[in-house]
């Protein structure tokens, strides 16, 4: 028996010492493919003019809207060093917000270095899947970066794996970072017959993530002019037009968690917006790219005069077209080729997706012919399906207040309007992106004020403050029960008073008195919890099951 022991031993030995030298040449060989290029940055001196910055041709400034605004033109390197050198500021912000946001969710340093280990890893060939012309540009940028994060990797590699934060974000849906609405309406659904297209970007790294939304408008060597929504740094498209009157937007989907490195969803978007002119040379581009994640990619075209949605996982394609004059795109696939897809079942069962999709549905068979004002009446619903009060903040809401931008399009008349702070609930500012691409006159400020929608001054006025507290005094429960400190009868009241009909508003005071040792308060809120409207099947069994074991 000792003999067959040590054999055993020495086996497994062998098979963990075969393990770490495998994982230890993955980590050495790891290739991220940072372009070969020289740069001398004295040649990108930039001018700064009462905020209005120049960078040889390239331009930022900051508008009176709140949004940042940027014109890029040129080679994809020229573009990225000129773009770094203008946001170098922005970009600092933008990064700090992110790795404190990270920091805050793994505190442990040791873990955090466990995590660049696997990233390195996981993404060891990243670079092969991005083509050189976006590797380049993100480069440019990267050497305006800070080296304060070198920890977790040099400049090039951070960014280059920001740009895969959106499919890391899609594949933690049940955490709700990402979880996108929108829709697309033409002929008889919209006012003057044209196609109006209307999106929530719902993807929440806190609110001091958003603070700085970019607007770019790009002049790229080769391809289609075009206006995207992001932050300082994201080249890849969330939320874009062309001026061929081409839009894309992005939705994630269910899918199995990736398992290696794949091309990043916005890049593919980017590729899209910078290529294409219609719904056939979308689809053409995506057939021919292996993706990260599983995701839905809603194109609208002014030369088809209607939108589609390009449904794609790691090994497949489909594509959605209407039978009706309006499409919508919540966070589960639709197409033949997916309708029947066991994790696409699953999907619909046990997400809030087709809640926000029938509601979706309510609002468009009420509120019809539409035209950009209603559109963004939709986008800023926040009741339930069938005009209820779910709560403020709930995942089943189409206008949850976590969103990073809302963005509405009009292709034939290039016409874009992109949200400003408080989530979609600021006012929306009108771009004519053929007025801007013809003469980029950045100097002045852009937007087409007497096209701007208003914002939402009731929500502003009565509810903007409710969400903020109610997050607040979420967080303090939490950390009450974390660090084992009761609170005041008053601030578990309050919690009550601000969003008394969201479900998490009592799953939070059952979670408190169990706690604090009162089985009987905690079942209450908990049973009160199961009466509102729950976003996911897996949350109400969590509260069911916390019930359950509270009679053991």
């Amino acid at each position: 028996m000792k003999k067959v022991l040590k054999f055993l031993f020495i086996g497994l030995l062998a098979i963990l010492l075969l393990l770490a030298g495998s994982i230890t040449v993955l980590y050495l060989s790891a290739d991220m493919g940072t372009p070969s290029v020289s740069v001398n940055l004295k040649n990108y001196q930039v001018s700064d003019s009462n905020g209005f910055r120049s960078c040889n041709g390239s331009y930022l400034r900051h508008s009176e809207s709140g949004l940042w605004e940027a014109y890029i033109h040129g080679d994809s390197l020229s573009r990225g060093v000129a773009m770094g050198c203008l946001s170098k500021d922005l970009l600092a912000y933008q990064e700090k917000v992110f790795v404190d946001q990270i920091k805050e969710i793994v505190p442990s340093e040791s873990y955090l270095k466990f995590l660049r280990f696997f990233t390195i890893i996981f993404n060891r060939n990243l670079g092969e899947y991005i083509p050189d012309e976006y590797r380049t540009e993100i480069y440019g940028i990267s050497l305006s970066c800070t080296n304060a994060y070198n920890f977790i990797g040099t400049p090039y590699e951070r960014q280059l794996n920001y740009h895969a934060a959106h499919d890391i974000g899609h594949t933690m849906q049940e955490y709700m970072l990402v979880g996108c609405s929108s829709f697309a309406v033409w002929n008889k659904k919209s006012e003057d017959a044209s196609l109006l297209v209307g999106r929530n970007f719902d993807f929440y790294v806190g609110d001091s993530f958003a603070k700085n939304k970019l607007v770019s408008f790009v002049n790229p060597e080769r391809g289609y002019k075009f206006a995207s929504v992001g932050w300082a740094g994201m080249i890849g498209v969330l939320s874009g037009m062309n001026e061929a009157g081409l839009t894309v937007t992005i939705n994630a989907a269910k899918g199995d968690i990736p398992t290696s490195a794949a091309m990043p969803i916005s890049i593919l978007a980017r590729e899209i917006l910078q290529y294409a002119s219609t719904i056939k040379e979308a689809y053409a581009i995506a057939q021919k790219r292996h993706t990260f994640v599983s995701e839905s990619l809603l194109i609208g075209s002014a030369k088809d005069g209607k939108a589609a949605i390009i449904e794609k996982t790691p090994s497949q394609i489909g594509l959605f077209e209407s039978k009706s004059d309006r499409i919508i795109c919540t966070n589960h696939y639709q197409s033949e080729t997916f309708r029947n897809n066991p994790k696409n079942i699953e999907n619909i069962a046990n997400s809030d997706s087709p809640y926000r999709y029938r509601r979706m549905e309510r609002l468009l068979a009420g509120s019809q012919p539409l035209n950009p004002t209603s559109v963004a009446k939709i986008l800023r619903d926040r009741l339930g399906v069938n005009g209820e009060d779910i709560g403020l903040t709930n995942e089943k809401s189409l206008n949850q207040s976590i969103c990073h931008h809302s963005v509405i399009f009009k292709p034939k008349e290039g016409l874009m309007w992109v949200s400003t702070t408080p989530w979609q609930s600021g006012k929306l500012v009108c771009y004519n992106l053929k007025k801007i691409f013809a003469s980029p006159d950045f100097s002045r400020e852009l937007a087409d004020e007497k096209r701007s929608i208003a914002a939402d001054s009731a929500f502003i006025r009565n509810d903007y403050a409710r969400v903020v507290g109610f997050r607040a005094l979420a967080k303090q429960i939490k950390k009450s029960i974390s660090t084992d400190s009761p609170l005041s009868a008053d601030s578990l009241k309050k919690l009550v008073e601000v969003n008394p009909n969201m479900y998490h508003t009592y799953e939070l005071l059952g979670n408190y008195y169990a706690h604090f040792d009162n089985p009987a308060k905690a079942a209450y809120y908990w049973r009160t919890a199961l009466k509102k409207e729950i976003p996911r099947v897996n949350e109400r069994k969590a509260i069911e099951k916390k019930i359950k074991e509270l009679g053991k």
